[in-house]
């Protein structure tokens, strides 16, 4: 009896599916390479761990110990350029060490390096590759030649080995080193903020009222000195000086706003965020709800960022956004103050560029605040914006 051809194929084993695609071929490339890079970081850390601890009774171990560690850190760095291309791991670089100078000087800077976990873990990394490097190698030789059909699986199971290792020794301490690295960058946000206000209040005294001042100086020493002379002139002339007094007194109660209102400080964010509201070319209705109280009112320092976040963004209603009307919500979330500043005008706001805008997430971030734009183009704008929420006491 013979059997169909069908029935032929079907009792057939299925072919071997071809599985050595791109990826798989880089981590073949990836397991060989191991042992070459193995023997290397092996012979260079046992040399250097076992030189700095020889002369560790001398003046020239630690710092020995110190480079070497720095240069152990740049191997990491190879080594996560290398899973990088060859695995697709993408680990974040760890922070920099600071220099002798940033640290406050050699021996500082010496104790900072020999205690660097980063450096550590990449020595034991180099320690630990030997034996790895020898079976990865071994292994995929010899599956070249022997185990081919199962070579795929084998090279998955031990590339995913060395993502682990390259994760778990090779990336960033952990959340805390990322967040220092964060709140360096934003100390040199907030300096630089504060060297610009400074200069922008230079400015405005000197181009305003310290101009006034000067005008006003000038003409009571002409009135002074017409007083005997020309009466009616130098009545003229008195008159003429108070008037500028109020203009400048004005000018000096709007830079005084604009850096910290009193009214802010007498009577809180709701009174504060009205009188800016009263001020806005468009209507602004204003909801606060916040607890009352003088110690349940948060810090002065929240308050104050709070206030100039809702008085630039009415400014940019005002400005920019030809809307009909706004809104300026203010509230408290658990540990955050929100603030939501929405209107109906013709949106396509963006904090790239350069604007305002990213000034205020730059000002925001630097306190540990974000800051969220919605703003379609011809369906108004609604911005968001969130801080930490601390009181007077300085609890959360």
């Amino acid at each position: 009896m013979t059997t169909s051809p069908a029935i032929a194929d079907t009792d057939r084993p299925p072919p071997v599916r071809p599985v050595f695609s791109a990826v798989t071929l880089k981590e073949i490339a990836h397991l060989v390479t191991n042992l070459p890079e193995a023997v290397v970081g092996f012979v260079y850390a046992v040399v250097m761990i076992s030189t700095a601890g020889g002369l560790s009774v001398t003046a020239i171990g630690l710092p020995l110990l110190a480079v070497g560690l720095l240069l152990s850190r740049q191997w990491g760095r190879l080594e996560r350029a290398r899973a990088r291309l060859l695995l697709g791991v993408g680990v974040e670089e760890p922070t920099p060490l600071p220099g002798p100078r940033r640290s406050g000087g050699f021996f500082p800077w010496l104790w900072t390096s020999i205690k660097d976990p980063v450096g550590w873990r990449a020595v034991l990394y180099q320690l630990i590759r030997l034996p790895w490097g020898m079976l990865t190698f071994t292994v995929v030789l010899t599956g070249l030649f022997v185990l081919w059909p199962v070579l795929p699986y084998l090279v998955r199971l031990l590339a995913n080995a060395d993502r682990a290792m390259v994760r778990g020794l090779l990336s960033p301490s952990d959340d805390l080193e990322r967040r220092i690295a964060e709140l360096e960058s934003d100390r040199g946000v907030v300096v630089d903020t504060a060297a610009a206000d400074l200069r922008r209040i230079e400015r405005d005294l000197h181009d305003g009222a310290q101009a006034r001042l000067v005008a006003l100086a000038m003409g009571l020493g002409l009135a002074k000195e017409k007083l005997l002379e020309d009466p009616e002139g130098a009545a003229a002339m008195v008159d003429e000086a108070h008037d500028e007094v109020k203009l400048a007194l004005q000018e000096l109660r709007d830079l005084a706003r604009g850096i910290h209102p009193a009214v802010l400080t007498d009577r809180g964010l709701d009174a504060a965020l009205s009188s800016v509201a009263a001020r806005c070319v468009v209507p602004v209705k204003v909801l606060v709800d916040l607890p009352t109280g003088p110690q349940a009112r948060p810090a002065e320092a929240i308050e104050g960022i709070a206030y100039f976040v809702v008085s630039e963004l009415l400014q940019n209603v005002s400005k920019h956004a030809r809307a009909r009307g706004a809104t300026v919500e203010v509230w408290r979330a658990g540990a955050r103050l929100m603030i939501r500043v929405s209107d109906d005008g013709r949106g396509g706001a963006d904090t790239s560029g350069g604007t305002g805008l990213a000034g205020l997430a730059e000002r925001l971030g630097a306190v540990d605040g974000v800051l969220v734009v919605d703003s379609p183009e011809g369906e108004g704008t609604v911005v968001t914006a969130e801080l930490p929420w601390r009181d007077r006491r300085g609890r959360l």
